[in-house]
Formats: C-alpha cells, sequence, structure tokens
C-alpha cells in the first residue's frame, strides 16, 4: 500500500484526510478547482472538497424524482386489459422495472430494491396473449429486441427451438436524471469512463443523462452508437433525453464496432457514447477511438475492476496485460517472483467506475487501481452513495474491500 500511496498525490498537512470511520460531511457551496484529491495527480486539476472534512462531500439533487416522461401507458398498450388495469392502479407503478410474460405461466412484474416481483394475476399467459403483444410492438430484431417508437421501453423475446416467440421481457425504460449528480463532476476532466455493473444496474441510464450532459451543457458534439436503440430510444427520431446528442443506429449487433469507426470518421465526434461493450473487434474499436483524442463513455458487464482484468477480451480497456522478467533486485525489493504480470499501456478509459447498487458507486483511477491489484494491493477508491435522505455523499482515500 506504501507505493500505491506514494503515487498518488497526497493531502498536505494542514488538511489532513479523515479515517473512513468518521461519518461527518458538508454540502458544497461552490465548484471551484481544489487540490489534493485523489484523481488529481496525473488529471492535472481537481474536484471541489468539502473544506472542512477534505474527505467526504455531499450534494443534493433539487427533485430525487426528477425525470421526463415515461410513457408507461404506450408499454402498457400491449400488454392484456386485466394487466393494464392491474398495472395502472399500482402505487408502486414508478418503481416498475420489468413486466415478464411467459406462455403457460402466469404473468409477473418485477420492481427495483427490495419490492422484488409480484403475480400479476393466478391465470397463465395464453398463446393468444402473447400473439397480440409481438403484433402491437412489431417485428423484432436481430438481437430478439424491438422497441416502442417514441419512447424508450424494450422489448425482449424467448424463442422455442424452432423460433416461435414463447416469452416476452417488457422493460420500462425511464429517462432519469436523478443520478447524473453521482458523476457530473468526473465530466469536467474530459476523460473516457467506463461503466461496470450487472445487468439492471442502470447503466444505459446514466449513458443517456451523460449523452445530454456533454451535449447541452457542456457543447460538445456527441454519437451515440445505439445498437439496440436503448439509449435514444425507438424510431427515426431520439428520444428527449439524450438532449442534443446524435444518434447512430446500428442494423445487426455484430456490425456495432464497424459503426463505432464510421462515426469517428464520418461525423467528427468529441464525445462517442457506446453500450454493453463485449466482443473483441468493440474492444479494438475502443482502443482506436481513444488514440484519436475521442473521449469515450462506454459499459460492460460484470461487478469489478477485476472481473475487467481477468477477461481476455476485456482487458485491453484497462491496458491490457503482459508478463515482465523482473531483476534479482527487483524481485527482491518487490517480495515477488521473476516473472510477474504488468499492465502493458494505458488505459483506454481512465476512469472505471463499478456501479454495485443503483445508488452505490466505487469509481477507479484505472491505471492506479489495477497496478496495486496487480501488486497484490488494495487499491484506493472513492465511495459515492445516497443516504436515507437522497444526498449523495463521497468518501475519499478508501481502501476498497
Amino acid at each position: 500500500m506504501a507505493a500505491c500511496l506514494t503515487s498518488l498525490s497526497l493531502p498536505s498537512a494542514t488538511h489532513p484526510h479523515p479515517s473512513p470511520s468518521q461519518s461527518h460531511c458538508c454540502r458544497l457551496s461552490s465548484h471551484a478547482p481544489h487540490k489534493n484529491t485523489l484523481f488529481s495527480s496525473a488529471i492535472g486539476f481537481a474536484r471541489p472538497q468539502c473544506h472542512r472534512c477534505c474527505g467526504v462531500t455531499s450534494s443534493r439533487i433539487e427533485n430525487s424524482h426528477a425525470l421526463v416522461d415515461d410513457d408507461i401507458h404506450a408499454l402498457l398498450q400491449i400488454l392484456p386489459r386485466d394487466l393494464r388495469r392491474n398495472l395502472l392502479d399500482d402505487s408502486n407503478q414508478h418503481h416498475l422495472m420489468e413486466v415478464i410474460l411467459d406462455v403457460g405461466r402466469p404473468p409477473q412484474a418485477c420492481y427495483f430494491g427490495d419490492l422484488g416481483r409480484r403475480c400479476l394475476r393466478k391465470t397463465e399467459v395464453s398463446e393468444e396473449e402473447l400473439e397480440y403483444a409481438q403484433n402491437a410492438i412489431g417485428e423484432l430484431g436481430g438481437d430478439n429486441r424491438a422497441g416502442i417508437v417514441g419512447t424508450l421501453h424494450r422489448i425482449s423475446a424467448i424463442r422455442n427451438k424452432k423460433g416461435k416467440v414463447i416469452g416476452l421481457t417488457c422493460r420500462v425504460g425511464r429517462p432519469h436524471r436523478e443520478n447524473m449528480d453521482m458523476v457530473k463532476d468526473l465530466l469536467e476532466y474530459g476523460k473516457s469512463i467506463l461503466f461496470l455493473g450487472r445487468p439492471g444496474a442502470g447503466k444505459t441510464t446514466v449513458m443517456r443523462g451523460i449523452s445530454r450532459v456533454l451535449s447541452d451543457e457542456h457543447l460538445k458534439r456527441v454519437v451515440i452508437v445505439d445498437t439496440s436503440n436503448e439509449i435514444g430510444g425507438d424510431g427515426d427520431v431520439p428520444h428527449p433525453a439524450i438532449g442534443g446528442a446524435r444518434r447512430l443506429q446500428v442494423s445487426e449487433p455484430c456490425m456495432q464496432h464497424k459503426v463505432m469507426i464510421e462515426a469517428v470518421e464520418n461525423h467528427m465526434p468529441e464525445v462517442i457514447v457506446v453500450d454493453e461493450i463485449g466482443t473483441e473487434a468493440e474492444v479494438r474499436a475502443c482502443c482506436t477511438i481513444a488514440q484519436r483524442g475521442v473521449m469515450l463513455i462506454g459499459s460492460a458487464h460484470g461487478k469489478r475492476i477485476e472481473d475487467v482484468i481477468k477477461n481476455p477480451t476485456l482487458c485491453d480497456l484497462i491496458g491490457g496485460l503482459e508478463t515482465v522478467i523482473l531483476g534479482d533486485q527487483e524481485a527482491r525489493t518487490r517480495n515477488s517472483k521473476k516473472s510477474v504480470i504488468e499492465r502493458r499501456a494505458a488505459p483506454t478509459f481512465p476512469f472505471l467506475i463499478e456501479m454495485r447498487e443503483r445508488h452505490y458507486w466505487v469509481v477507479h483511477r484505472t491505471d492506479k487501481s489495477v497496478d496495486a491489484l496487480l501488486h497484490g494491493k488494495k487499491p484506493l477508491v472513492e465511495v459515492r452513495r445516497r443516504d436515507e435522505q437522497f444526498n449523495v455523499v463521497t468518501e475519499r482515500w478508501k481502501t476498497d474491500d
């Protein structure tokens, strides 16, 4: 840990940082740059800090449920009438995540958080009801997904061996703005950010909000590579939630990497937003785009940065790995074997954010965290979370457990 601490810009003696156990924090009143933060050493300027505690900051959004009209009625129209009435009368409607329709099983509604899921009725979903829903949404794409024009809702199909649709997952798309204050300050750096999280963690929602902020508030030329029309919604006119960002649709999922390169070559973007990076070709495209000086906002499936390090397809996003032979003296200094694994190059994404829960994020300086982990140490991270009053609380200089 001593080596990791030395490599960072440590706080001065006049502004000691509290230990992680300290719980006090204060509200920011200024966005002026301030020295001695976790990310200041390599980026060149720092985010505002709480001048009273220097280690924990807190800010409050104006409206914890600020969002654009989610067009929930458009999604409910494809459901059987009794389910539609049931969901319209549901007091937890704003927490609805998806509706599951599987032939021969009762329909279910899934909710965020501790609400879990519940059956919408006792009777099973019939083939006729599923066929009605399928006709209402139209043709499914090559990735077995479809959208509803003018909305952010997504419908995904389950097929049997003969290709017949036997189940639908109707995902509610909401243009939430509440999570933007969790990441807005990092956008000031102009550095690429990779979001890591399990399905449903809110990666796409955040990327949609970032697209709007960078295009409308930062006045950047933002291009979204929208493989499944999840970020910008279905239809030729993008959803207002992405602001002034432009959107390139992808005809087939396997073409995503080509559209990413096309976006750079044809449309002169300052920022490219791409969801669900998962193939070797997409990783290579990200590396190429980063080398051209374009800011990347991307996402990938996983829980922790270690998952990316161990993934041979994705590890180039964090700089790649190579085996290095150490000299005798260096091996003794490190107390390690002579053959070790090191980071090969600078990471494509200088920032990596683990979205462990919807309102609990861990922010890494990618190069520092990868190097620490490869040396058998625990990296220093930022923890960003919401308290009971929905304030954003940031804990800096925290050892990742």
